[in-house]
């Protein structure tokens, strides 16, 4: 059989198996539609307001973002305040009421709970607004409490019954808080089962509406119930401002915010002025005694020196040979004399004992005391003077 065909028979076999498993296969595949869940996005994330704010941009309004009270908005404007106002200032306070004078809305959430015992709840446009915040158990009579605390958890939605309209709107507030209206001035309302969560009242010129809570407008419950709809209603036909925060940012914070890069470097370089100008130098010495400065303190000081380092022996040997060195400069020829004049010449110069001269002259023993040393030294140290 020519190889040639064999090869093409197999081939064409391959090609009809992978066929036939083709077709197959493609009968008992079905396509279907999954949806992943990633989240939310980043910007979702930073930013809890986010839905409200397309929303409202979405429904034709102009949304301005504001981080601070620094400057107000314009006055036929819609100040949604609902971020942390415990650092906000008696000065911003009043700057927010007469902007709310001159025709303003403020919405904003009441912080602080009423304190019985200072007639105040620290909360400064609660306060000047004079409405109180109170928890909803404390309102209820007893019975009532009971039966709220027995259905916790169930929902207890807030109605809001508007005019010529037959049916409430629904919203889910946090209804373990109540507002209370202590000076009556109050004209809309929205209440749950046993507390009121939202109150509406004028102010001069203009309106303030007060809630216990702003989570149905953050982005996972403005879709619930009627959220969206209660944001529409209070901001119709106006233009709105988010404030997030309720105080001025400090000098650092605008600085960490916008000059984060010459921070970081004016931290390094006082870090390295502080590890530069921190280095330990230890105390002061006092000025030197010039009178210490003395040719036998230094000779005392290189004997003692020579004597831990080099051993008796050594010190001995070494005055030895300069005794020597200084008689060959003395005594022409001392070198080749005998030992016995040697010793004879020496004990003329020096007026010392000839056995004194021989005995000292001998190389130094292994172990020596100290006294012996002490008194060879003497000797040796004559004899070298003499010379």
């Amino acid at each position: 059989m020519n190889p040639h065909r064999y090869w093409y028979a197999v081939a064409g076999l391959a090609l009809l198996l992978l066929g036939g498993l083709g077709v197959y296969f493609s009968g008992k595949l079905q396509p279907y539609e999954t949806t992943v869940e990633h989240g939310p996005a980043p910007e979702a994330r930073q930013d809890p307001y986010l839905a409200a704010h397309l929303f409202l941009t979405d429904q034709g309004r102009r949304v301005t973002r504001s981080e601070s009270l620094a400057s107000m908005p314009a006055k036929d404007e819609v100040l949604l305040l609902l971020g942390e106002r415990s650092a906000m200032t008696p000065l911003q306070t009043q700057r927010v009421q007469e902007w709310v004078s001159e025709g303003g809305h403020l919405v904003f959430v009441a912080e602080r709970l009423w304190d019985e015992h200072s007639a105040r709840s620290g909360d400064l446009l609660l306060d000047a607004l004079n409405l109180q915040q109170h928890m909803a158990t404390d309102h209820l009579p007893a019975d009532e409490a009971a039966r709220s605390i027995g259905v916790k958890d169930q929902p207890q939605l807030t109605r809001l019954y508007l005019e010529n309209e037959d049916a409430p709107v629904y919203l889910a507030f946090d209804t373990d808080y109540h507002l209370y209206d202590a000076g009556q001035r109050a004209h809309a309302w929205a209440n749950s089962a046993g507390a009121t969560h939202m109150l509406q009242l004028r102010h001069g010129e203009g309106l303030v509406t007060a809630l216990t809570d702003s989570w149905i407008w953050q982005n996972d419950r403005i879709k619930e119930y009627d959220h969206a709809w209660l944001l529409w209603y209070l901001t119709q036909d106006r233009a709105v401002t988010l404030a997030y925060h309720g105080e001025h940012d400090g000098l650092f914070t605008q600085l960490l915010r916008h000059f984060p890069e010459a921070l970081a470097s004016l931290a390094l370089m006082l870090l390295f002025a502080t590890w530069h100008f921190a280095q330990r130098q230890g105390p002061l010495l006092p000025p030197p005694d010039h009178s210490r400065r003395q040719l036998e303190e230094h000779l005392r000081a290189s004997a003692s020196f020579l004597y831990r380092h080099a051993g008796p022996r050594q010190s001995l040997a070494m005055l030895q040979q300069d005794i020597q060195r200084r008689a060959r400069q003395r005594h022409p020829g001392f070198e080749e004399l005998a030992v016995a004049e040697q010793c004879r010449v020496l004990a003329t110069l020096s007026r010392l004992p000839l056995p004194t001269i021989e005995q000292v002259l001998r190389p130094a023993p292994a172990k020596i005391g100290v006294s012996d040393f002490t008194r060879q030294v003497a000797h040796l140290q004559r004899i070298r003077n003499a010379l």
